[in-house]
């Protein structure tokens, strides 16, 4: 009882610490809101609203039906275009696409003599030049084979194809960097709050004020992760009710709670990582430093921004053994799939285990940076 009281009262004068280091407390607001909402707006996957303009030089019924084949949310209502005009109402960025259809373009494809019609592309739009041109291409293809099917009197297929796509039917981005932007966030977080509060003691000399004191490396350590761990939950869970759900639209489909029970579980190693490398560090900037080498890998090759399917076999297997792999794969089927505990508890387990092994190593590292240093 003395150990769980002298961690209770330490977390407490952590928490306080925290409060009023403004700065630092201005940045976990902004990570868990702004920051959210702008990389889940501003990050677009998808083509929305695009600009497209149309040289119809060849007027026909199927020219005609091409035209108003682009239609919105996709595409803007296509404009008539001037050939004369392409280069430069591109140059000047009106448009992102434009068609242009070459004279007897419906003579020539009842004839059989596979006419090619031009599509024009802002290149610099990249994702939605790269996806629009794909879209374009499928709607095009579609209009003159349902024109050429009814004119010639050819059997339609008699296999159609149906897609259905679950969990994000409309392929909505937000809907992804959203809730990723959040698990990001938890990683970026754990590491630099635990981290920063070894190195903000060291710098205030406030850690001899510890090390004088009947507590042990454990208590102190504990007191930070519990505290920081604290900071991150309650950040998390207005985040997910307020951010994403409120102010983003974004469907949660499992359990919040269990979801929470699995960022508790990942806290401590994440934690543990902040409290080893704030043994390393000796001042602010080596912590931001040594934070950079860890997180960025940790969180580019977690899955959170490529699945582990596109990676080198060796690499996906290596990944395999970093909490952070496990921790967005169970978020991701429980948030978005609706997972219950029976199918991500092997994924609990791991980061228990591989986390708990971090957080051992970092008590440790602690007790042997406070010895040396009461010396």
């Amino acid at each position: 009882m003395h150990t769980i009281q002298n961690i209770f009262w330490l977390g407490t004068k952590e928490l306080r610490s925290f409060f009023r280091d403004y700065v630092l407390l201005a940045f976990v607001v902004y990570a868990f809101s702004l920051q959210i909402m702008a990389q889940a707006r501003s990050y677009s996957q998808e083509v929305h609203n695009a600009s497209i303009g149309v040289v119809d030089e060849d007027h026909s019924e199927l020219s005609r039906r091409i035209t108003s084949a682009f239609l919105p949310p996709y595409f803007h209502v296509p404009r008539p275009v001037a050939e004369r005009d392409i280069v430069p109402l591109m140059n000047l960025g009106k448009y992102t696409f434009v068609i242009d259809i070459p004279p007897n373009f419906e003579r020539d494809v009842l004839g059989g003599r596979d006419p090619a019609i031009q599509l024009n592309v802002d290149a610099t739009m990249m994702v939605q030049g790269g996806l629009g041109a794909d879209y374009a291409q499928q709607i095009i293809s579609t209009e003159i084979h349902d024109f050429v099917s009814r004119a010639e009197g050819a059997p339609l297929s008699p296999v159609n194809l149906d897609v259905r796509i679950l969990y994000n039917p409309n392929l909505t981005t937000a809907w992804f960097t959203g809730v990723m932007g959040i698990i990001n966030s938890v990683s970026m977080l754990a590491i630099i709050l635990a981290g920063a509060a070894i190195v903000r003691e060291r710098e205030h000399g406030t850690m001899d004020h510890l090390l004088v004191m009947p507590l042990t490396p454990f208590e102190i350590a504990m007191s930070k992760v519990w505290a920081n761990g604290l900071v991150i939950t309650i950040a998390v869970v207005l985040s997910l009710y307020f951010v994403v759900r409120t102010l983003l639209g974004v469907p949660i489909a499992g359990s919040i709670p269990l979801f929470m029970l699995g960022v508790v579980i990942y806290l401590f190693f994440a934690c543990g990582i902040g409290l080893f490398i704030g043994t390393v560090a000796r001042s602010m900037p080596q912590l931001g430093l040594l934070y950079l080498l860890i997180y960025m890998p940790m969180n580019m090759l977690s899955g959170s921004n490529t699945p582990l399917e596109s990676m080198p076999p060796w690499l996906a297997t290596a990944m395999e053994a970093s909490p952070s792999t496990h921790f967005v794969a169970f978020a991701q089927s429980i948030l978005y799939r609706g997972a219950g505990f029976d199918v991500v508890w092997p994924q609990f387990l791991i980061v228990g285990g591989v986390g708990g092994l971090f957080f051992l190593a970092a008590i440790l590292r602690f007790r042997s940076t406070t010895a040396t240093q009461a010396l």
